[in-house]
């Protein structure tokens, strides 16, 4: 029976309580938000951060962010924007078949690249380089809803959405699911991790196939045969075996089980030597490295062109470099190349 005193969301509230997994997280039990507001009557706290991401500026940029192939022009190759769309729809299907919270999940796997540099990993690494204690993609995702969006105010997301943002990833080494002190503390939060990986490694193959680094038969036999030759194959058979290995533990945890662990562990150094840090890659990435490099150095230097670009150059609350890499973070692989032009190729000669 409906209950005439109760909103939308309170409705929907009750619904999670009934219809969810006991380990899953009911938007009812949300520890909150960094900055307290009223509730909405219509939307659950989870449904308005998923909205609040969709509508950031930093997700709309993803779209001329790079996947794996710098600023592709093929226009079937993936970027940071694709690959984002496929891990959520990736973790939903896992999330439904577990009855976990599929608000929650779509809100963390939106966000989770929102902090990813221009030109990829390849940025990633250089940032990595040049900033004191090192830059990480996840720590500037979460630095973007905190601080960065709506001019500075952040998106206020809940701390399960943070939170699932602050761990979705493992980088090239550790544990593919992802050490005990390194996982989301909830179910969805390492579903979306793991959707993730599942992601990444079944569309860069699918990539790399398109884009002639690879045929398909290069793929170690051990590998196709668990997987398939084909992308839809792959993505079913992992995604089924995270399935009915997470259900024969009882949501203990959420994993491949141990043999598809293996395979996955296979593919993905097969990838790295293939394709990641193959010869035409690593070539496309040290321009990249050129591009950061110089940028970051002429804000670090010109006052002139951090003024125009950032702002002002004098923060006492955030030093320079910080406000600099965050700039170059936030750039598309197009505006950062624009710019890099403007900056320091020479322009032709016109006669007025």
């Amino acid at each position: 029976m409906v209950n005439k005193n109760q909103n939308i969301r309170e409705s929907i509230e009750d619904r999670e309580e009934f219809l969810l997994h006991p380990r899953a997280k009911k938007a009812r039990e949300s520890k909150g938000r960094l900055r307290s507001e009223e509730e909405c009557p219509l939307r659950t706290a989870f449904q308005r951060d998923r909205d609040r991401v969709v509508h950031s500026k930093s997700f709309r940029r993803l779209k001329h962010k790079t996947q794996v192939f710098i600023s592709p022009t093929g226009d079937h190759y993936r970027t940071r924007l694709t690959h984002t769309l496929e891990v959520a729809q990736i973790a939903r299907t896992i999330g439904r078949a577990l009855r976990l919270n599929e608000d929650l999940i779509e809100a963390i796997a939106l966000a989770h690249d929102l902090g990813h540099t221009p030109f990829g990993h390849g940025g990633e690494k250089v940032l990595d380089e040049l900033m004191p204690g090192g830059f990480r993609h996840h720590e500037q995702s979460l630095r973007v809803v905190d601080v960065l969006e709506k001019g500075g105010a952040g998106l206020n997301l809940t701390w399960e959405v943070r939170d699932g943002i602050l761990h979705h990833s493992k980088g090239k080494s550790g544990s593919i699911v992802g050490e005990k002190d390194d996982r989301a503390e909830t179910m969805e939060g390492r579903v979306v991790r793991l959707a993730d990986i599942i992601a990444y490694l079944s569309h860069d193959l699918d990539d790399a196939t398109r884009a002639g680094l690879l045929k398909a038969e290069d793929v170690p036999s051990s590998i196709r045969r668990v997987l398939g030759d084909r992308h839809s194959q792959r993505i079913h058979r992992l995604v089924l075996d995270v399935i009915n290995y997470t259900m024969e533990m009882e949501l203990e945890d959420v994993s491949f089980s141990p043999n598809m662990l293996r395979v996955v562990s296979d593919l993905r150094e097969f990838l790295f030597e293939r394709v990641y840090e193959s010869p035409p890659l690593i070539r496309e990435v040290d321009k990249a490295r050129k591009i950061i490099e110089d940028l970051f150095n002429a804000f670090m230097t010109r006052d002139d062109l951090f003024l125009r670009e950032i702002g002002s150059p004098d923060d006492a609350n955030v030093p320079r470099h910080v406000r600099v890499c965050d700039y170059i973070a936030g750039m598309t692989d197009r505006y950062a190349l624009d710019l890099y032009f403007k900056l320091f190729i020479p322009s032709p000669w016109m006669k007025k």
